[in-house]
Order: C-alpha cells, then sequence, then structure tokens
C-alpha cells in the first residue's frame, strides 16, 4: 500500500508550498543514496521521499490528489461524480458522457462504460516526473557546465547547466522521469540547482562584484594586477593614487544576459599593508609632511 505523501515529507495538509519543498530537501540530504552507499533501507526512503515531492510539489497534481482525483501512487481515480451518474442512469435519467453528448444507455451499461474509462486512463497515464536537487559551485553557475547525478536507481543522468543559472532554477529533462503505462509517455525529470556561494564573489542582477587587496605600492604607483573572474583570472590597470573603496569595472566579465550579451565585473580596491612592523615604512611615515597634515576625517565632520 502507498503511504500519504504528507505522512512521507512530515509535514501537515495545510503545510505551504515553500514548507513542502524545505522537508523535501532536508530528507533528501539526509537519505540521497551518494550519501549513503549501500545502504538499501535510506536508498527505498529516498525513493518514497522523491514520489512524494512529485506528487505534493507539483500544485496541479497536490490540488487533484487533494480532492481524490488521483491516489498516492499518481494514478487516476475514478471521478468522484461516478456513482451519482450511475444512480441516475439506474433510475432512467439520460446520462452525459465527456462529450457532452447523452448515452441514454442503461444503468449497468453506463457503469461499465464509466469503468471502461477509468481503466483505459489507468492503463496510459503519464509516468510521473521525478524531482532532484544538483549543487554547482558559483564558476560554473556563471560559465555553465555538464554535470552527472546518480539516480536512486543507481544509474546516471547528465544535466547541462545553462551560463547565467541562478539559485533555485529548475531544469526540466523531457521524458527522462518514469515510464508511463501504455501510451501515456514517460515523465520529466526536474533539476534544483543550488549555487555554491563563493566568498570572493557577489552577484547582483547580471553584474559581480569583487574585493581586491593591493598594496600600498601598487596604489601609489600605479600597476597590472591579476584579478580573479568566475571565468577565470585577468589584468587589470592599478591607476596612480588609488585609494581604498576605489571601484574598477571589467567590462563583459558578469553573468550572461537574457537578451545577449554580459554584465560587468565590479572590482573594489582595499589597501593591505604588510603583516608585522616594517621599520623602513616607519621611518618614512615618520619624515612625510603631507601625510601629517592630511585628515581622511575631514569628509565626516
Amino acid at each position: 500500500m502507498v503511504k500519504d505523501p504528507y505522512d512521507i515529507l512530515g509535514v501537515q495538509k495545510t503545510a505551504s508550498a515553500a514548507d513542502i519543498r524545505s522537508a523535501y530537501r532536508k530528507l533528501a540530504k539526509k537519505l540521497h543514496p551518494d550519501l549513503n552507499p549501500g545502504d538499501k533501507s535510506a536508498e527505498e526512503k529516498f525513493k518514497e521521499v522523491s514520489g512524494a515531492y512529485d506528487l505534493l510539489g507539483d500544485e496541479d497534481k497536490r490540488k487533484r490528489f487533494d480532492n481524490g482525483e488521483i491516489d498516492a501512487s499518481g494514478a487516476e481515480r475514478p471521478p468522484q461524480h461516478f456513482y451519482r451518474e450511475y444512480a441516475s442512469a439506474a433510475q432512467g435519467h439520460p446520462y452525459a458522457d465527456e462529450s457532452g453528448y447523452a448515452d441514454f444507455m442503461e444503468g449497468e451499461d453506463a457503469f461499465a462504460e464509466l469503468l471502461r474509462r477509468a481503466q483505459h486512463a489507468r492503463a496510459n497515464r503519464r509516468g510521473q516526473d521525478m524531482h532532484y536537487r544538483l549543487a554547482i559551485d558559483f564558476g560554473e553557475s556563471i560559465a555553465g557546465a555538464t554535470k552527472r547525478i546518480t539516480l536512486p536507481t543507481g544509474g546516471t543522468l547528465d544535466v547541462k547547466i545553462p551560463p547565467g543559472l541562478v539559485d533555485g532554477q529548475v531544469i526540466r529533462l523531457k521524458g527522462k522521469g518514469e515510464p508511463g503505462a501504455g501510451s501515456g509517455g514517460a515523465g520529466d525529470a526536474l533539476i534544483e540547482v543550488e549555487v555554491t556561494p563563493d566568498r570572493r564573489f557577489a552577484r547582483e542582477g547580471d553584474d559581480i562584484s569583487l574585493d581586491l587587496p593591493v598594496s600600498l605600492t601598487e596604489a601609489v604607483l600605479g600597476g597590472r594586477v591579476r584579478v580573479p573572474t568566475p571565468t577565470g583570472d585577468v589584468t587589470m590597470s592599478v591607476p596612480k593614487g588609488s585609494n581604498t573603496g576605489t571601484v574598477l569595472r571589467l567590462k563583459g566579465k558578469g553573468a550572461p544576459r537574457k537578451g545577449g550579451g554580459r554584465g560587468d565585473q565590479f572590482v573594489k580596491l582595499k589597501i593591505v599593508l604588510p603583516k608585522g612592523p616594517d621599520p623602513e615604512l616607519e621611518a618614512f611615515v615618520e619624515t612625510w609632511a603631507k601625510g601629517k597634515d592630511f585628515d581622511p576625517r575631514e569628509a565626516m565632520r
């Protein structure tokens, strides 16, 4: 007997879509076959959790399940009005089929026809959609990649990550879900992507920002420095007399835009002094008259 999907995910029937998604993620992380190699019990529970989320994570399927139109496995149930229509037909009232025309069949014929249609629907039902989660790093979300996931059945599935993808985005792979029955066709694989943050970068829309440490020499005299980007290091010119907070732009080094082109990467400079005392630097600052006269907090008054 198929268990109630709400019980499997440990949520109430009044749970929101966000609560259902959160419960699924928590259980999927705990039970995923990659994290429990050789554990058949965890594998079976993972299948149950995936099936439950396939049903409740789909707004239309959840509504149909709550209305009693499909069962916990996703199979069609006889229409709720089945017996009312049968009783009406048995009492000599005309029976209207799904096409809107009156059949005027005898009661037993009407019952047999409804049963035939229900059986046909079950025999040719579409396969269930399968839900998966896939973690990728920040650079892969910008540049794109091909990743491989392990299925609960032990097989694998290659997923092409499009450039510019954002955290939480769902990729649909048609026909890669559960096989259907008869002519119903296979379901789809729905891959929810989780982008692992990179402490160096922050993304705002299609633009990327980065804090870049520079030496006092590089800030005062200027020069060429190496700058990390999500797609690899590049060389950038630091102007003479740059200061902490100076923002430079690397054009086209952001995320791909939907309409074409790319965003930019903004680099904020941060002057960093060498670790430990430096007698030579201290001696210079002691004799640097302009440095003593300069008030960096003047604008705050």
